[in-house]
């Protein structure tokens, strides 16, 4: 059958189906060294969370004061308290929830770690995150150890040799950049994720809200229930 890969960009704190798609892969890879958005946020330095009942982002700042392009392992948080302002945000509205202390005691001394580069900091939550889901199959590889000159789908391609695989997991909403003649050409068989987010009660709101960190996941269902998750 040979092995899938997956690619993705390193997600600040991200969702549940970012670990499920580490969960379904043979070798997953940190795309690190794609271009980091000149203007605007990103999944790399942003997520969403449950603020009084609504989604709303929780931003890491980061050094803008550069000139160029940037691509996200060159990239570094800007040291102004925003890991202080999250600690307590998730403090003023989650603390009552079921899993809150057992979510802090992993998740508080990562969003105080105090590496800035927002690759780095990034590849080691997930990692970290990665430990506790029981997801230590996956081997967890970086895009910016090979030297490749490719672009678009071409690049996924050749990340997939590179790396020995021979199947390319393909995200949700992918469809509106894959070319599946590329990847036929390249003798690289498609696989859909096809992640439905399970619904589960949220503290202050009514209507289940999907797509938050999975920060939200565990603190309303634990570590235990996410693994079952996973693996089902």
């Amino acid at each position: 059958m040979g092995k899938i890969v997956a690619v993705h960009q390193p997600n600040f704190f991200p969702w549940l189906g970012y670990f499920d798609k580490i969960a379904r892969s043979d070798i997953f890879v940190f795309f690190d060294n794609v271009q980091f958005p000149k203007k605007g946020g990103s999944w790399s330095n942003r997520v969403k969370l449950l603020i009084a009942g609504d989604a709303k982002w929780v931003t890491a700042s980061t050094e803008r004061n550069y000139t160029g392009l940037r691509n996200i392992n060159e990239m570094y948080f800007q040291d102004d308290n925003w890991r202080i302002k999250m600690l307590k945000s998730m403090d003023a509205n989650y603390k009552k929830h079921s899993f809150y202390k057992e979510t802090m005691d992993v998740i508080e001394p990562l969003i105080l770690n105090s590496e800035n580069n927002i690759a780095e900091y990034n590849i080691h939550a997930v990692k970290k995150f990665v430990q506790l889901l029981d997801l230590n199959s996956t081997e967890l590889r970086r895009s910016s150890e090979f030297f490749l000159n490719h672009s678009s789908n071409q690049l996924l391609c050749s990340l997939v040799k590179k790396v020995g695989g021979n199947a390319y997991l393909c995200g949700d909403g992918s469809q509106g950049y894959l070319d599946e003649c590329v990847f036929n050409e390249s003798s690289i068989r498609l696989e859909y994720q096809r992640f439905k987010h399970p619904q589960y009660l949220q503290n202050k709101t009514q209507k289940f809200v999907s797509g938050l960190s999975i920060i939200d996941a565990v603190m309303n269902l634990g570590w235990d229930k996410i693994k079952r998750i996973l693996r089902g």
